[in-house]
């Protein structure tokens, strides 16, 4: 229905909307607010209906009492008049709500219009010191007793299935909202900043310390060996030409081959029982070297530091970086790709304990507890710190309603009880009026 209200300074509601200085009205009135202000209307009809019926039997009986008749008129005149009394009296506090009365300015009336940012920091203050409580939020959650409740629901493995794609919906979702530089830069930024602060060296000693200890590296020692055997064997003639390459200009060149070649024969001799024998001079030479640089790399300052400058010279080079970086794609790509799978072992795996943990909850109190616990902690902490912000809400959300759209609105939703006191009022009040009459004429007769 297209209609057009007036506002307290003659404007309509288009002109209010059309101005660029009235701000819409954010309460604004909806089909069914209408409907009810319709009902609203017949009330008020059916109460000044009574009013006036009461009004016209006032008139009646008076009028019956001064042309002689003795008795009943002066009991239903008493009565009329009382209800009159009521009905007015009831009329006046049910508009003073809304409206000044007959457009008086009488003080106390128009309620709502004039006193919402009040009502609206009042009810603020309400909620605050009543709902938001620690004491309150506690004690309701635990009332509540979540975590058996969230425990058997949790149990069910159609509900711990639906929280399964929940969350898997969800990361895909996270995973394809992050842009992968940012991610790239923040991880490369943390093993970089991670690496940096740790000193390597020590633990570098220690685990080669263990790995000797072990005879570990024995089996590095003959892979070498193995290698550097059959790579001698391949390239024989490029050893005799580097061998003889670094004779004297003034040897004989038969001389140089002798020489090579037997420098090349006692190499390969050396390979092979190097290979071949567990307790080679070479082997043990190695295993002292490597002893003693375990305890340098945990002992000595320089050794360290050297370490640590070549770890610091390795993490700033561009292609470990890349390297770094670049992980997060093929993370990335392994984590969508198991969300998406419903046999992946990822999601199997958190079926299964979304499962064992809600039949835990439902059967563990100490478990229970410790839920509700944070919870409550949880609630608590945000109750306590954004009181102030909550309860603001609600003030500066009705302070910014429009007054006079603001009391229409309530009207429409309370109105017809309202006009039921009114019409309570006027029946009270004439059984009230022939009451005291009653009582008057008997102690006065």
């Amino acid at each position: 229905m297209d209609r057009k209200t007036t506002g307290p300074d003659g404007t309509s509601d288009q002109e209010l909307s059309g101005s660029a200085a009235a701000p819409l009205p954010p309460f604004a009135y909806s089909a069914a607010d209408e409907e009810k202000r319709q009902g609203v209307r017949r009330m008020k009809a059916m109460a000044t209906g009574l009013l006036l019926l009461v009004a016209l039997i006032y008139v009646l009986a008076t009028w019956a009492e001064k042309s002689g008749i003795d008795g009943w008129p002066a009991y239903v005149a008493a009565a009329a008049e009382a209800g009159m009394v009521g009905a007015l009296a009831d009329w006046f506090a049910v508009t003073a709500l809304f409206k000044r009365p007959m457009g008086l300015p009488i003080p106390h009336t128009a309620i709502i219009p004039t006193k919402k940012d009040q009502l609206g920091t009042t009810l603020g203050s309400f909620v605050g010191e009543n709902f938001l409580s620690e004491h309150v939020v506690r004690t309701r959650l635990r009332a509540i007793g979540i975590g058996s409740r969230v425990g058997a629901w949790l149990a069910e493995p159609a509900h711990a299935d639906r929280v399964t794609e929940e969350l898997s919906t969800a990361l895909r979702g996270a995973l394809t909202v992050l842009r992968d530089s940012d991610v790239q830069a923040v991880v490369g930024e943390a093993i970089t900043r991670r690496a940096d602060a740790a000193e390597i060296a020590p633990g570098i000693g220690k685990a080669l310390e263990n790995v000797v200890a072990d005879g570990a590296h024995d089996r590095a020692v003959d892979l070498i060996c193995t290698r550097a055997y059959a790579w001698l064997v391949l390239h024989g003639d490029s050893v005799m030409e580097a061998i003889e390459g670094g004779a004297p200009g003034w040897t004989p060149r038969f001389v140089d081959r002798k020489v090579g070649d037997r420098v090349y024969k006692e190499l390969l001799r050396f390979i092979s029982e190097m290979r071949d024998e567990s307790d080679h001079p070479a082997r043990g030479a190695i295993d002292r070297f490597l002893t003693d640089f375990a305890s340098d790399l945990q002992s000595d300052a320089e050794t360290r530091a050297r370490v640590e400058r070549l770890k610091s010279e390795i993490l700033g080079r561009g292609e470990v970086q890349d390297v770094i970086a670049s992980a997060w794609a093929s993370v990335r790509a392994m984590i969508i790709s198991a969300a998406e799978d419903e046999q992946s072992e990822l999601r199997l795996r958190v079926r299964a304990s979304l499962i064992s943990l809600g039949a835990r909850l439902a059967s563990e109190e100490r478990l229970q507890g410790k839920l509700e616990g944070w919870l409550e902690g949880a609630a608590v902490y945000v109750v306590t710190t954004y009181r102030a912000e909550i309860t603001s809400l609600i003030s500066d959300t009705v302070a910014g309603w429009d007054a006079e759209h603001t009391s229409k609105k309530i009207e429409a939703h309370i109105g017809r009880d309202l006009q039921f006191i009114r019409i309570n009022g006027t029946v009270v009040g004439a059984l009230a009026g022939l009451l005291i009459y009653t009582v008057s004429h008997a102690v006065g007769g």
